[in-house]
């Protein structure tokens, strides 16, 4: 069958790329947060020979596509992929499949990345999955300032935080002080009286902390740096960074704020970051922080 850009662009709101120079498409199936089982592999790996041409490809939004899927196979593969509880999507106007880095296994992660966004997947990709925004809207989850997902080039980043905690009077003014030594970004110094930490300097990281033997800098509770208005691509903003440091329950509500201020504020055809900049960085930052958007919540989603 003659396949019409009417039909390219239908089933790309599904999930399915058409191929180029090909009548063949590409289909998109979702991760929750980057993994998938041993099930769900064998399962694609199955549907990659019965329904494409053999090859699975993972992209750089950590979802995986199938490409060589003929235009009649579509609702096969679905169905196929569907046994593991695995569904094509993806595109569009909308929230966009969550990254998130390896932080949950990772030495250097300060939290559970993956459980996160597994959650935030829940809530927003697909709590918000009929949510028509201006332009994608891309989140991504990271583990700590290693920034190896780069949440600072999505429209939202959320990167892991450990403040350290100092008991000066428990320091001991050791020879060789392992906290200023563990310190990979030479914020802590042993002074003459104690251990200090220039808050300017320190990223949070985490690595000094509990390498004290006497408990004199320890775990502080985990937060979240949180950027707005990244992109990568053709025009590149780096995202704007909020003041504050949040806490788990506060960052789940600040992309919910978010989502709902691009879609209140937002004009068709721009990303956030041009939305952020136009209203500007300060005032955005002041509407994230407050709670009107919750409370509009049902009047911006009917606008």
């Amino acid at each position: 069958m003659a396949i019409t850009l009417q039909d390219i662009k239908r089933v790309k709101g599904q999930g399915f790329l058409h191929n180029r120079g090909t009548e063949q498409f590409s289909g998109r199936v979702i991760t929750q947060n980057g993994v998938l089982t041993a099930k769900q592999m064998k399962n694609l790996s199955e549907a990659a020979e019965k329904f494409g041409n053999g090859t699975l490809a993972f992209t750089s939004r950590l979802t995986v596509e199938l490409p060589g899927i003929s235009y009649e196979n579509m609702e096969g593969f679905q169905k196929h992929i569907a046994q593991e509880d695995m569904l094509t999507g993806g595109t569009g106007a909308k929230v966009r499949p969550v990254v998130s880095c390896k932080g949950t296994t990772c030495v250097f992660g300060l939290y559970d990345t993956q459980a996160l966004a597994k959650e935030v997947h829940v809530r927003f990709y697909e709590g918000y999955h009929d949510v028509t925004l201006p332009h994608k809207f891309k989140i991504g989850i990271g583990g700590c300032p290693n920034n190896c997902i780069k949440p600072d080039l999505n429209d939202i980043g959320i990167v892991g935080q450990r403040v350290p905690k100092v008991e000066l009077e428990l320091c001991k003014r050791c020879k060789v002080c392992q906290v200023e030594k563990a310190c990979p970004m030479h914020a802590a110094v042993l002074g003459s009286d104690a251990i200090s930490i220039d808050s300017g300097i320190c990223n949070h990281c985490g690595r000094c902390a509990g390498t004290c033997p006497f408990q004199a800098v320890t775990h502080g509770e985990t937060m979240y740096k949180v950027y707005i208005g990244g992109r990568w691509g053709k025009q590149v903003r780096i995202g704007s960074a909020l003041t504050k440091l949040f806490t788990k329950d506060e960052v789940l509500d600040v992309i919910e704020k978010a989502i709902l201020l691009f879609k209140s504020k937002g004009i068709a055809g721009e990303r956030f970051g041009t939305t952020i900049d136009r209203i500007g960085v300060e005032e955005a930052e002041e509407m994230l922080i407050s709670n009107h958007l919750l409370k509009e919540k049902g009047a911006v989603l009917e606008g």
